[in-house]
């Protein structure tokens, strides 16, 4: 008997629909059907994080009539795995003639041409899509459990995750739904950042805590009644060893997936500024961070140690001595902070850090150093970065400009051109 031939099929396989089965029925007609699941790290790559995991998607997939096997596919890359297996037929929708996998498209068939296999193009299902199921999924908001799981996935998945501040319902829907698109990939935010600094100064009110707990849980409120992406909490000093435990309980419970906290101690000043400021021993911030790690609930809520050695000048020995003793107490993560408008001390600290045997995620807030590129903070070892305050920082030049020019010109109509049109204004809401 004629051994059956091999058929490769692709697919994320995040939201199954009928399209989905459309292709394995046609695949299975060529041979045994082996899908390449793409991972959540390929995902990631170039969109949106999976709702579900690799391991649970890889789970429903096996269980469809017709699947022979699933293997991963590490990337969107198909040639990796086509090079291994070499099946006689590779089978995909014909929607990728088009858009992004065009180029994925046209490797895979010039790869497939080495030994003679084929590609079998199937019509493309009308009126189904993945992306919009996955949009109409998300139209009604997010659980918090969900929300929070979010953010170590994304931590796993990805090699460097991108954080942009928000610090209200409008500029956290900027940042749940902007999007370029740069040849295969599509770039947007993985989530957000409630700035001590910038949520202050939006209520009019200086950055030195004054701005209680209390108004910090109402703008998350107001941010997560429209979002589904993760959210990271400024959380300043964290306060008293045991407020910061009922904190922890309160961000933990909203949703919030991590708070960052700095080990300085009184009266909370920024630290861009000029004001000194005392650091906080060793001792006395791996209790507080303790103290939150043990009030925790659940294993996803990350706390972050933030580490001010640079901006109290105390050099990069003390600050790595305290990254090890914060990664020891509990610490899921290190924020090393600096002023100074290169990136030498930071990028020294990363070189050191990746020495560590006891490693966590490493965070960077590329503010004053702000030449810096992305890839060479990925090079150097950063996991996450975090534009933490240029949302608002962009917002009062273009306020003070319009109504300069009112009151210059008495009128509003010279100040249109800096004012989005009033019609795409109201339908920001779809409501309206």
């Amino acid at each position: 008997m004629k051994e059956k031939k091999i058929v490769y099929v692709g697919m994320v396989g995040d939201f199954l629909h009928h399209g989905h089965i459309n292709i394995i029925e046609e695949a299975r007609k060529f041979g045994h059907v082996i899908v390449g699941l793409l991972t959540d790290s390929a995902v990631a790559r170039y969109k949106r994080l999976p709702v579900f995991t690799f391991e649970q998607r890889k789970k429903i997939i096996e269980n469809i009539k017709g699947v022979s096997s699933v293997i991963p596919q590490e990337s969107l890359d198909y040639i990796p795995n086509l090079l291994k297996i070499k099946p006689d037929y590779v089978v995909h929708g014909d929607d990728w003639k088009y858009g992004i996998q065009q180029g994925t498209r046209q490797k895979v068939i010039e790869t497939i041409k080495e030994w003679n296999g084929t590609l079998v193009e199937i019509k493309y299902t009308p009126g189904i899509s993945s992306t919009n199921m996955i949009q109409d999924f998300f139209k009604n908001g997010i659980t918090p459990q969900l929300r929070m799981k979010i953010l170590p996935r994304l931590l796993e998945a990805k090699p460097l995750v991108r954080i942009m501040e928000v610090h209200n319902g409008i500029s956290s829907m900027i940042v749940e739904k902007i999007k370029t698109v740069e040849e295969n990939t599509i770039n947007e935010f993985d989530g957000m950042w409630i700035s001590s600094l910038t949520h202050s100064i939006s209520k009019g009110k200086p950055d030195i805590q004054y701005v209680d707990n209390t108004s910090i849980v109402n703008t998350i409120n107001e941010i997560f009644d429209v979002t589904t992406k993760p959210l990271i909490v400024d959380g300043n000093n964290g306060g008293l060893p045991e407020h910061f435990s009922y904190f922890v309980r309160t961000l933990e419970r909203l949703g919030v997936s991590a708070v960052i906290i700095e080990d300085k101690i009184n009266l909370k000043r920024n630290s861009l500024g000029d004001i000194p400021q005392e650091q906080d021993t060793i001792e006395g911030f791996c209790k507080k961070i303790s103290i939150g790690k043990n009030s925790q609930v659940t294993e996803d809520f990350m706390i972050i140690a933030r580490i001010e050695s640079f901006i109290q000048n105390a050099g990069l020995e003390d600050a790595l001595n305290r990254a090890k003793s914060y990664i020891d107490a509990g610490a899921n993560g290190i924020m090393i902070h600096s002023k100074k408008k290169e990136a030498e001390e930071i990028l020294s600290f990363c070189q050191q850090f990746s020495k560590f045997e006891k490693k966590v995620p490493l965070v960077v807030v590329p503010t004053t150093y702000n030449t810096i590129y992305e890839q060479e903070l990925l090079d150097n070892g950063v996991n996450l970065v975090i534009y933490a305050n240029q949302m608002l920082r962009s917002s009062y030049p273009a306020m003070v400009k319009t109504a300069s020019s009112i009151l210059k010109h008495k009128r509003s109509y010279e100040a249109e051109e800096y004012c989005l049109p009033i019609n795409e204004f109201i339908n920001i809401i779809p409501e309206n």
